[in-house]
């Protein structure tokens, strides 16, 4: 592969901490550049962050929050209007919320941050996408849905209880490996392929920020979990790795895994695109 940077293009959301920010690092070093999509700054005493911002390596497109569809729209109209290709488009962005809550659009606030968001920017960056070289999707999903005992899109949209981390995150992030499968083949008419991977556990905790995990998870986390940097090679080795050529699967620990609920892909995909038509591309939203 090319170290040209000319060459090569990734659009990464949530870049600017945890796996995210290890996955900049690590394309930066190889003389990637990088776009990042972000609710919030990346740290400024990291000297080769600054130094690539400086650079244009890094181009950084903010939004206040992925999952408000005004502040989603203004940064990718942004990205659409100054890049001019996308080779490898990470949605990574998410994270878990310490209780239920919900969107601008009403809607179970997990569920649209992990599952519908990333459908958006992914149909909105697939022009750019069709440009690339290597166009090449991957989500950025979870394990944690294999305790999941039930599945539907109405419990995705309003859930009856609320879990932390086996509830809506849980399930929100199936529903993201499930449209991924769903809608494989459809992209593969335009030569692009996608994949969702497990990032395995990492030790993401950050001070000052409420998280939607267990006091107990937490501590694991703290004493037994990897550094994000294990996440972001995970994510790599899924986007440029070995199965580089499959499209559809979803990677767990370098392995394609079978998904739970596997009748339920079309459905997933069906209503997203529904809300991506109905709200997202006619304006049906607080600006």
């Amino acid at each position: 592969m090319s170290k040209s940077p000319s060459e090569h293009i990734a659009l990464i959301t949530g870049a600017s901490a945890g796996i995210g920010l290890e996955l900049t690092r690590k394309l930066l070093s190889e003389d990637w550049q990088v776009v990042a999509l972000n609710r919030s700054d990346f740290p400024r005493e990291d000297a080769s962050i600054q130094n690539a911002i400086q650079s244009g390596a890094l181009r950084i497109y903010k939004t206040e929050d992925l999952a408000d569809y005004a502040s989603l729209r203004r940064a990718l109209t942004e990205i659409k209007s100054r890049e001019r290709r996308i080779d490898l488009l990470f949605n990574n962005a998410g994270g878990s919320f310490p209780e239920l809550s919900y969107s601008q659009q009403g809607r179970e606030k997990h569920y649209e941050l992990l599952t519908v968001v990333p459908y958006i920017i992914l149909m909105e960056l697939k022009e750019l996408l069709t440009l690339g070289r290597l166009k090449t999707v991957i989500n950025t999903s979870s394990s944690a849905f294999r305790s999941t005992k039930s599945f539907s899109v109405e419990i995705l949209e309003h859930p009856k209880t609320f879990r932390k981390l086996i509830g809506p995150y849980a399930t929100s992030k199936l529903a993201l490996s499930l449209w991924t499968q769903a809608i494989a083949a459809q992209l593969a008419k335009d030569d692009i392929k996608i994949r969702s991977v497990d990032p395995g556990a990492n030790n993401t905790l950050r001070k000052g920020k409420r998280s939607g995990l267990p006091l107990l998870v937490k501590i694991i986390m703290k004493l037994f979990f990897s550094p994000p940097t294990h996440g972001a090679d995970r994510l790599y080795d899924g986007a440029l790795g070995e199965h580089q050529n499959k499209t559809g699967v979803f990677l767990v620990k370098g392995r394609v895994a079978e998904l739970k609920f596997q009748e339920q892909a079309r459905n997933v995909l069906d209503r997203i695109q529904a809300i991506y038509e109905q709200e997202f591309l006619r304006g049906n939203f607080s600006s």
